[in-house]
C-alpha cells in the first residue's frame, strides 16, 4: 500500500472547518504530489458523492471518496482534526479524515487495498492509534498496515473464531450470508462488511460476506448459501443475482445501517428466521414477492419516486443524444430540414443540407425510444428484467395510439404490476427456469397490450390530447403560473427527483413538439440555468460572503450555469440551505414566468447557452435568464449580509467565517 499514501499525505494537524475545506485542504496534498491533476474537478466529484449520502460514520471518522477521471493514481489522504467536522454522523462530527481518491479506471488490486483500509477502520486500536500518533511518517506506515497499533488486538486472533471450531458437531451455529455495496463501492462496502462480521462474531453466528464492490465480485459460494438460515442485504445499490438468496428470511437495508447497527440487523435476522418468514424471489433476480426491488423500500410514495426515477435516468441518455442531434440538423439546414426526404433514399455527399437531413433523421430515430424506453425501465424499477419486454410493448401501443408520454408512464407502471403479480404465483419447480425469459414475458406482454388497447389507453390518449390543446392554448397568466410552476420545480432540489419530474415534461413534449411543448422546454432549460449562474455572480460581487471554497467553486459555476448544469449550485445549498435555496427558487420562478411571457421556444433537449441560435426570441430569452439570475444574487447576498452582521467581524484577510446554516 506504499504507493496510496506517504507522510506528504498526512495532515495532523488539519485547520479545515468545514467537509468541504476538509476536502480540498487534503485533495491539495494530492495534487502536489501528482496524485490529482484538477483539483476543482476533482472536488466537483467529491461533493457529487457526497450528495448522494454523508460519509461520516459512527466513531469520530469521516470518508469523503469518489472516482474520478482527475485521479492519476489510487491515492489516500488523512487528517486529524482537533476540533471535529461534521460529516452527517449520527454521533457527531468526525476528527479522522479519510480521503480516498479512485481514478475511473482503477485496477482491482489497489482497490482491494483500499478496501482493507475499510475494514480496519472498523478497529478500535487502529483508529486509537491514529488519534495519539504525533508523526506524520508513523500515521501513514499504521494507515498502510507496514507497523501495527501498539495497542491494538492481534489481527490474527481477532480474525480467528475459535469456538466456531471447537463447536460440537451436534450444535449447528446459526447461519447468515450477508451482501453489502454502495455507489461508489470504495469504503462503505467493506466497512460494512467488517462492522457485520464483527457483530457476528460476538453473537456467535456463522457469517460470510459478500462484498459487491469496485475491486470485484466474488459470488458466494453456492453451498454457503443453500446453508444459510437468514440473509441480509446491506446496500444503496441494487443487489446483484438475488434469484440466490430467494427462500429465505432477508432483512433489507440500507449500507451504513450495517456499518452502524450490524447487532440489530442480525438480530433481526434471527427474529425472521425463527417466525418462519421467506422472501420469494424470480430466478433472475427479478425482486422480492412483497415488494418489488430492494432499491425501492419504503412507503408507496417513496417507491412510486424511486420507480418513476429509474424510467427518467435511462431516458435521458436518448433525450441528449437525439434532441441534440435534432438541434445540431435545424442550426446546419433550418427548421424545414424535418421533412426531408430519406437519405437512405438520397443523399448527396456535398450537400450540407443532406448532412443536416441525416442527423434530423437519426436524431428523430433516438427520440423514437423515449416513450419505450421510460415506460421499460419503469417497469424495470418495479420488477427487474422480467418486466422490461412488457414495459417496451406497453411504452411502444403508447406511441401507437397517441398517448404520448403519459401513456408511457402509465404502461410501465402496468407491466412492472403485472409481472409482479405473476411472480407471486407459486409454479412447479420444473417451471421455474423458463418463467423469466418466456412465461413472464409472455403473459405480462399480452396483458400489458390488452390494457393499453382495450381499457386505459383511449382515455390517456384524450387527456395527453387535452394536455397538448392546453399548452399550444396557453397564452398570457395561464403560462406565466405554469412557468412559475417550473421554475420552482427546477431549483427546489438541483438535480433531484422534483428537478427531474420538470424535466421529464418538458423533454416528454419534445417527442411530438407542438408551440406549447416547446415555450414549455425552453422555460425548464432557462430556470435550471440560473441556480449556478447566480451563485457564480454573488461569489464574485459580494466575495467577503463566501468561502475561500465557496469563492472557487463559484468560479466553475459560471460555465455550469451557462452548460444548463443544475448541479453546479448544489455545493453552495449543501453548505447553507436555508438562504440558498429559497433565493435560487425565487430566481428561477422568475426566469420561468418572463420565459413564458416572452414566448420563448426551445427544441433542443440541452445545451445552455450554447444552443441560443436555436431559441425562438433569443435575445428576450437571456433577458429571462439574466433578470432570475439577478434576483437569485439579489435575496442570496442580503440574507447572508444578514447573518454576516450578526456574526462574529471578519478578520483582515476577507476570509469568511459565516457558519453553514443547520
Amino acid at each position: 500500500m506504499s504507493e496510496l499514501i506517504t507522510a506528504d499525505l498526512v495532515d495532523l494537524d488539519l485547520s479545515a472547518e468545514t467537509k468541504s475545506e476538509a476536502a480540498r485542504s487534503l485533495a491539495g496534498r494530492m495534487v502536489a504530489a501528482g496524485r490529482v491533476t484538477d483539483l476543482d474537478g476533482f472536488l466537483a466529484d467529491v461533493a457529487a458523492r457526497e450528495a448522494q449520502m454523508p460519509t461520516g460514520l459512527d466513531g469520530g471518522i469521516g470518508i469523503p471518496h469518489c472516482r474520478s477521471e482527475h485521479v492519476t493514481a489510487p491515492t489516500l489522504a488523512f487528517g486529524r482534526s482537533p476540533q471535529g467536522i461534521d460529516f452527517g454522523a449520527p454521533d457527531g462530527p468526525a476528527d479522522l479524515i479519510f480521503l480516498i481518491a479512485a481514478p475511473a479506471g482503477a485496477d482491482d488490486d489497489h482497490l482491494t487495498i483500499l478496501s482493507s483500509l475499510a475494514r480496519r477502520l472498523m478497529d478500535p486500536g487502529f483508529t486509537g492509534a491514529l488519534r495519539a500518533e504525533n508523526d506524520s511518517v508513523t500515521a501513514a506506515a499504521l494507515i498502510r498496515g507496514d507497523q501495527a497499533p501498539a495497542d491494538a488486538p492481534g489481527t490474527q486472533e481477532a480474525e480467528e473464531p475459535e469456538p466456531d471450531v471447537t463447536e460440537p458437531e451436534t450444535v449447528r451455529p446459526f447461519r447468515i450470508v450477508a451482501v453489502t455495496s454502495c455507489p461508489t463501492g470504495i469504503a462503505h462496502t467493506y466497512m460494512a462488511a467488517e462492522s457485520l462480521e464483527a457483530a457476528a462474531r460476538a453473537a456467535g453466528v456463522e457469517l460470510s460476506v459478500e462484498t459487491q464492490g469496485s475491486a470485484g465480485f466474488a459470488r458466494l459460494d453456492p453451498a454457503v448459501v443453500a446453508a444459510a438460515d437468514a440473509v441480509i442485504w446491506a446496500h444503496d445499490v441494487e443487489v446483484r443475482e438475488k434469484a440466490r438468496f430467494g427462500g429465505k428470511p432477508i432483512v433489507d437495508t440500507g449500507v451504513k445501517a450495517g456499518i452502524n447497527r450490524p447487532a440489530e440487523l442480525i438480530a433481526e435476522a434471527r427474529r425472521k428466521a425463527e417466525q418462519g418468514e421467506i422472501t420469494r424471489i424470480a430466478d433472475d433476480g427479478a425482486g422480492t414477492g412483497s415488494g418489488g426491488t430492494g432499491a425501492a423500500s419504503g412507503h408507496f410514495g417513496v417507491r412510486l419516486r424511486t420507480y418513476l426515477m429509474s424510467g427518467v435516468s435511462y431516458m435521458v441518455p436518448f433525450v441528449a443524444a437525439g434532441g441534440l442531434l435534432i438541434a445540431l440538423s435545424f442550426a446546419i439546414g433550418g427548421y424545414e430540414i424535418a421533412s426531408a426526404k430519406s437519405v437512405a433514399d438520397h443523399f448527396v455527399w456535398g450537400e450540407a443540407d443532406s448532412w443536416a437531413a441525416l442527423l434530423n433523421q437519426i436524431g428523430s430515430a433516438a427520440f423514437g425510444f423515449l416513450v419505450p424506453v421510460l415506460a421499460g425501465y419503469i417497469a424495470y424499477g418495479m420488477a427487474d428484467r422480467p418486466a422490461l419486454v412488457p414495459g417496451f410493448v406497453g411504452g411502444a401501443i403508447a406511441l401507437t395510439i397517441d398517448a404520448g408520454f403519459l401513456g408511457g408512464l402509465v404502461a410501465g407502471l402496468l407491466a412492472g404490476a403485472v409481472v409482479k403479480a405473476i411472480q407471486r404465483v407459486e409454479v412447479h419447480p420444473t417451471l421455474r427456469g423458463i418463467m423469466p425469459v418466456l412465461v413472464i414475458p409472455l403473459l405480462a406482454s399480452a396483458a400489458v397490450g390488452f390494457l393499453m388497447f382495450i381499457v386505459v389507453g383511449k382515455p390517456i390518449a384524450s387527456l395527453q390530447n387535452a394536455l397538448t390543446d392546453w399548452l399550444n392554448g396557453l397564452s398570457g397568466s395561464n403560462a406565466v403560473i405554469l412557468g412559475v410552476v417550473l421554475g420552482l420545480m427546477m431549483c427546489f432540489d438541483m438535480g433531484g427527483p422534483l428537478n427531474k419530474v420538470a424535466y421529464a415534461f418538458a423533454v416528454g413534449g419534445l417527442a411530438d413538439p407542438t408551440p406549447g411543448s416547446l415555450k414549455v422546454m425552453a422555460a425548464v432549460m432557462a430556470a435550471g440555468m440560473v441556480p449556478p449562474l447566480a451563485m457564480a455572480l454573488a461569489t464574485t460581487v459580494r466575495a467577503r460572503l463566501f468561502t475561500r471554497t465557496e469563492r472557487e467553486n463559484g468560479r466553475a459555476a459560471w460555465v455550469l450555469g451557462a452548460s444548463f448544469i443544475t448541479e453546479g449550485a448544489i455545493p453552495f445549498a449543501a453548505a447553507d440551505p436555508l438562504r440558498v435555496i429559497p433565493s435560487v427558487m425565487a430566481g428561477g420562478a422568475v426566469t420561468g414566468a418572463l420565459s413564458m411571457a416572452f414566448g420563448c421556444s426551445l427544441r433542443a433537449p440541452h445545451g445552455g447557452v450554447f444552443v441560443v441560435p436555436l431559441i425562438g426570441e433569443p435575445l428576450l430569452y437571456l433577458l429571462a435568464v439574466a433578470a432570475g439570475t439577478v434576483v437569485s444574487t439579489a435575496l442570496v447576498v442580503t440574507l447572508k449580509g444578514v447573518r454576516r452582521d450578526q456574526d462574529t467581524p471578519l478578520p483582515a484577510t476577507g476570509e469568511s467565517k459565516v457558519t453553514a446554516a443547520a
